[in-house]
């Protein structure tokens, strides 16, 4: 397995159970090296688009199929984003070849099938939907409480207090600064402590951020989103894919979308259409409107919107997904 990176600690975990790991550089170090292995192999999985597929010749023998990074999709990608058709006719040609790579798009509804069709321009038949592998950890008791233990470890004290996770997405220039007036907000409820989760692109920039940290606000660098989402009452996101998943821990209570530049962000990079009819809260534009939702503290009702985007999460999507290249290996 190759990796980036930013997932160095799951490739650490998957070297501990004997998986062989390679670190992923586009370079020529990788093509001399990493291009012929892949040319022999049966099956290929990708987790995000890698422009390195768009010079391959697609092997015969072999399937390449995209399992992504996120069950589902506020903002545009691919064809979708406003960006992409202001790039030169090479530049799309080139993107476009990288889409076309793919055999499979292992999806978790039919809502991000259209998603991955209309911003890959590949056909529906291209569409497996047999959910998405890693939200399986979501629904497993065992992986909550290993990852609560994990969180105890480092900070045992927020089992204690009502947790308010806010974790944006980035922006192009991967900056992030925290407001006099959106930290009052956040700090609205007097009983409850924040933590701050940058994107995994903004590592660098959490750490920098540490120095923002007191008693009611906090970042645990050493801590991943996923986990803390166990330990979350209250989730604050704007255009981040961790909507998604948090909606399926059966300890969700309140999940808030603060969108303060949702004009700015409907342009670039832009964002699904009609999203605000699937969104389960109204979208909260000021920090006045954010504060008045954290001490309200009424719970979201993600029912529908698990039915429209986590159709087929149901903790048994890796199952699915082994029994289902494990046929088309043994064909």
């Amino acid at each position: 397995m190759s990796f980036t990176d930013n997932v160095a600690v799951e490739a650490a975990q998957l070297a501990a159970n004997g998986v062989e790991v390679v670190p992923f550089s586009d370079n020529l170090h990788f093509i001399a090296t990493g291009v012929p292995v892949l040319m022999r192999a049966q099956l290929i999985f990708c987790d995000n688009y890698y422009a390195f597929l768009g010079g391959l010749l697609h092997p015969r023998h072999a399937k390449i199929v995209q399992l992504w990074h996120a069950n589902g999709a506020i903002k545009q990608f691919g064809w979708g984003d406003p960006q992409t058709k202001l790039r030169s006719s090479a530049d799309q040609r080139r993107f476009q070849r990288v889409y076309d790579q793919f055999d499979d798009y292992v999806v978790a509804s039919e809502a991000m099938g259209t998603v991955f069709q209309e911003s890959y321009r590949v056909p529906a038949t291209r569409m497996q939907l047999l959910g998405y592998p890693r939200s399986d950890r979501f629904l497993s008791k065992e992986w909550r409480d290993a990852a609560i233990e994990r969180i105890d470890q480092v900070a045992p004290d927020l089992r204690h207090h009502r947790v308010i996770l806010y974790a944006p997405t980035y922006r192009e220039d991967r900056t992030f600064e925290l407001s006099a007036a959106l930290k009052q907000a956040l700090m609205a409820d007097d009983n409850a402590v924040v933590v701050v989760k940058l994107h995994p692109v903004m590592q660098q920039v959490e750490r920098q951020c540490q120095q923002m940290a007191n008693s009611r606000i906090r970042f645990y660098p050493q801590l991943s989103t996923t986990d803390l989402l166990t330990v979350a009452e209250t989730l604050i996101t704007d255009y981040s894919s961790v909507a998604f998943d948090y909606s399926l821990l059966p300890t969700a209570h309140s999940l808030l979308f603060y969108m303060s530049d949702l004009e700015d962000y409907q342009h670039n990079p832009g964002i699904q259409p009609n999203f605000l009819r699937w969104l389960p809260a109204a979208p909260l534009r000021t920090p006045a409107e954010l504060k008045q939702a954290i001490l309200a503290d009424q719970a979201t009702d993600v029912s529908k919107f698990n039915r429209y985007w986590n159709t087929y999460n149901d903790g048994h999507a890796t199952q699915r997904v082994v029994a289902h290249y494990d046929r088309y290996l043994n064909e």
